[in-house]
């Protein structure tokens, strides 16, 4: 046998901890455990009826075939309308949209398309775990930037220019983010624009929670701020706010110059999104957003309700979401780390929740969980958490 199967690149780039613990934990409930999963990213509400109808009546007359490599013109057109619409940015739709099978696709390749090896890519974190390993699959030297609780995630003045160096080439955005749910302000993206602008940065800026916003927050996106459209690339999807996450289809806007590499990216790699899955789309972005409206609302009460459950639970603080549907549970308070938290509360307790240093040091000491739940599993995982954590600290209740 050879004595590297694996390429070095592959080598370098580590599993998804998100998707490892949702494997664990299905794994522990095959076998006949008791077992709450709050690790993954999903709604868990059904994808509206009528984006369902679009897809089911284009695969019954035919549309199963493939498509343009970019996305069906009405899709593209629809995509534009709605960043016009709601983000203020002026894409053209013929040659600055990439509909994608999925929007994690979207980094793969501005990873492959921007860095060469060795290239920086410059990410605040606590980030989502795959951007790093897009980053060192590509060859590119992933370069973390620190945010901290302490200062409610956002950059300390200056933090991100001192990470800056002759081989820095981009930078990735994710607002709001995953995991702690921040949302970035439009002062505190100006920061970010800024040392782009100065240094000649491409910015990738994944917004695939923008709807899921609460306390009269607005979305603000980084392509809309001076100077930023020529340098800045655009991602979203549909999988979290129209729960669509199995259909895959995702995209990238922005100016043609960096739209055309991602196009022949995908011409060689997937061809094309899924065709009905596309006629889905446009039903999603031109139909009645009253169930999306309905989910942002639903993940509101239950993020008041594990605020109110978990309020006073030993070694446990509480950073207040601005947005997605998750929680960044700090643990510090336990004495532990955050894997031993979390595999004491999976092993004992029968709760997965993922362990913050998946998303980069910063997250050390720190649990994420997911209130993609319904109510009475969210009451039960709070239980489960304060059992899990008096049994930890020393502390009966």
């Amino acid at each position: 046998m050879q004595k590297h199967l694996i390429s070095s690149r592959l080598r370098a780039v580590k599993p998804s901890a998100t998707v490892a613990l949702a494997d664990r934990a299905r794994a522990l409930a095959a076998a006949g455990r008791d077992v709450i999963s709050l690790s993954a990213g999903e709604p868990d509400f059904d994808t509206p009826g009528h984006v369902v109808a679009a897809a089911a009546g284009a695969m019954g007359s035919g549309f199963t075939h493939y498509t343009n490599a970019a996305g069906i013109p009405e899709l593209r057109q629809a995509i534009a309308q709605k960043l016009s619409r709601d983000n203020g940015l002026a894409v053209e739709p013929g040659k600055g949209i990439l509909v994608l099978p999925g929007a994690k696709q979207g980094v793969a390749y501005c990873c492959l398309a921007f860095l060469d090896d060795g290239d920086e890519c410059l990410c605040p974190e606590p980030s989502w775990v795959s951007f790093r390993e897009l980053v060192t699959l590509a060859g590119g030297r992933y370069v973390p930037v620190p945010t901290r609780v302490e200062d409610d995630f956002r950059l300390r003045p200056g933090e991100l220019e001192r990470h800056v160096t002759p081989r820095s080439r981009m930078i990735i955005l994710n607002s709001p983010t995953n995991p702690t749910g921040k949302v970035w302000s439009a002062d505190e993206l100006e920061e970010v624009a800024a040392v782009a602008r100065k240094h000649d940065l491409i910015v990738l800026v994944d917004e695939i929670y923008e709807k899921i916003l609460y306390d009269g927050r607005k979305h603000v996106s980084l392509a809309s701020l001076p100077g930023m459209f020529e340098r800045c690339l655009t991602l979203n999807g549909f999988s979290k706010a129209f729960a669509m996450t199995g259909w895959r289809l995702g995209y990238l806007a922005g100016p043609p110059r960096l739209i055309e590499p991602l196009l022949m990216l995908q011409q060689h790699t997937a061809t094309c999104a899924v065709s009905f899955a596309q006629k889905g789309g446009v039903a999603a972005l031109e139909g009645d957003a009253a169930a999306c409206d309905a989910m942002v609302e639903a993940f509101r009460k239950r993020r008041e309700l594990l605020m109110d459950k978990l309020a006073g639970v030993p070694g446990l603080a509480i950073w207040r979401p601005q947005g997605t549907f998750y929680m960044f549970l700090d643990v510090r308070g336990s004495g532990r780390s955050s894997m031993e938290v979390s595999e004491h509360l999976l092993e004992n307790e029968g709760l997965a929740m993922t362990p913050g240093d998946a998303f980069g040091e910063c997250g050390q000491g720190f649990i994420r969980l997911s209130f993609a739940a319904s109510e009475s599993v969210l009451i039960e995982a709070a239980r489960r958490i304060e059992s899990g954590l008096r049994k930890l600290t020393g502390k009966r209740g």
